[in-house]
């Protein structure tokens, strides 16, 4: 039986130039679905949790629609792909509510570094030890996404370097996230962080994948995947959501995959599968498919390239068990032409200007969600 699935869209809004332009106090003023982050760049919406990809890919597909329609009101603006401020400016906070004192806070301890565009992928598991466990096995396996999905090469108008320059540079809070042991664990080690105010919230837990709930840390029921950078193809996400639906089934079928009965040696497991998926983290934002990694069975090295092939052949009987396995199948064209941010590199490398890139993007982006409103969400809103 499939899990539900929902999804927490981040997204820039600017000119058909790409340059990014903050409406989101007027987008949330009008229009309903979206809301927004502490700076005006990005907007966010969120997708109502379901089963059926069809249905998601609706879901991820009409809100858009919308907001293009409703952008060419308030003049020439779009939707601009990618998750950083690729063309600029970082040095810049442009605040979406002034007297939200939380706003201010971010702003003051963080500035521009979280004016980021990002995938927040969640997926129900209702049995909260059940749900620690996924975290354990998807903490551990979280680069792997990041792998699939870096779409952020560019910042104020040169490459960085990275592939991922978000999560290269987001401000990833508290600094240290255990491995959540139980469900109590989690309960007290947020309490102990709210008390020390390294958490200024139950909301600031800014990891790569953590419980949420209703009523976190109490009430939990669902594991909420945050390392992704922004996705815009709507097909390839799924194809992500896929694999890590298939993994959560598998290690709902097979509890031995918890990280916490790795081969790594008992005395420090903890901590050294804490120590290896930190680093394992920083590769994946620097070199992508391309990066140098360390398995958490074991500790060996391995391409992130190679780990993706090998889980995507182990998942592939669960996936095609439970009937999601041509929605899993688009892994493979990532793999082989690369993610976004391979991509606008290897144009870079032929002498395109990321402006340039990242208009062509953004062109691309409009047709194919156009193409898809066209073919597929129309039937199954019927």
């Amino acid at each position: 039986m499939l899990l539900s699935k929902g999804f927490e869209v981040e997204m820039y809004t600017g000119t058909p130039a790409a340059d990014i332009v903050g409406l989101s106090d007027r987008i949330v003023a009008d229009l309903n679905g979206f809301v927004r982050e502490p700076d005006s760049r990005n907007v966010e919406y969120t997708t109502p949790p379901l089963g059926r990809y069809e249905q998601l890919l609706c879901e991820l597909v009409r809100p858009r629609q919308q907001l293009r329609a409703y952008l060419k009101t308030l003049g020439n603006y779009t939707i601009i792909p990618g998750s950083t401020l690729a063309l600029g400016d970082s040095q810049v906070f442009f605040r979406s509510d002034p007297n939200n004192p939380y706003h201010g806070y971010i702003e003051r301890t963080y500035g521009a570094r979280v004016v980021t565009a990002s995938i927040h992928i969640n997926i129900g598991i209702s049995d909260p030890e059940t749900l620690m466990r996924a975290c354990r096995l998807i903490h551990m396996e979280a680069p792997l996404y990041l792998a699939l999905t870096a779409s952020s090469p560019f910042l104020d108008g040169q490459p960085t370097g990275y592939h991922s320059t978000r999560w290269a540079t987001f401000p990833k809070t508290p600094a240290h996230v255990p491995l959540f042991e139980s469900h109590a664990h989690h309960i007290q080690w947020v309490e102990e962080q709210l008390a020390a105010k390294t958490m200024q919230n139950v909301r600031h837990l800014w990891s790569s994948v953590r419980p949420n709930g209703d009523r976190r840390p109490y009430n939990l029921n669902r594991l909420e995947l945050r390392i992704c950078d922004l996705m815009i193809d709507p097909v390839a996400l799924l194809a992500v959501t896929a694999l890590l639906e298939s993994r959560l089934l598998q290690l709902m079928a097979d509890p031995d995959l918890d990280p916490l009965l790795s081969q790594l040696p008992a005395a420090h497991r903890h901590q050294d599968l804490i120590a290896l998926t930190d680093q394992n983290e920083k590769s994946a934002a620097k070199a992508s498919l391309d990066a140098n990694l360390r398995h958490w069975r074991d500790g060996q090295p391995i391409i992130a390239r190679d780990w993706i092939q090998q889980l995507y052949a182990e998942v592939w009987p669960t996936a095609k068990a439970n009937g999601i396995a041509c929605f899993l199948s688009p892994i493979q064209k990532i793999l082989r032409e690369g993610n976004e941010a391979q991509r606008w590199l290897s144009a870079y490398g032929r002498g395109e200007t990321p402006r340039q890139i990242l208009q062509a993007a953004t062109v691309q982006a409009q047709h194919q969600e156009s193409a898809l409103a066209e073919d597929i969400c129309q039937p199954c809103a019927a």
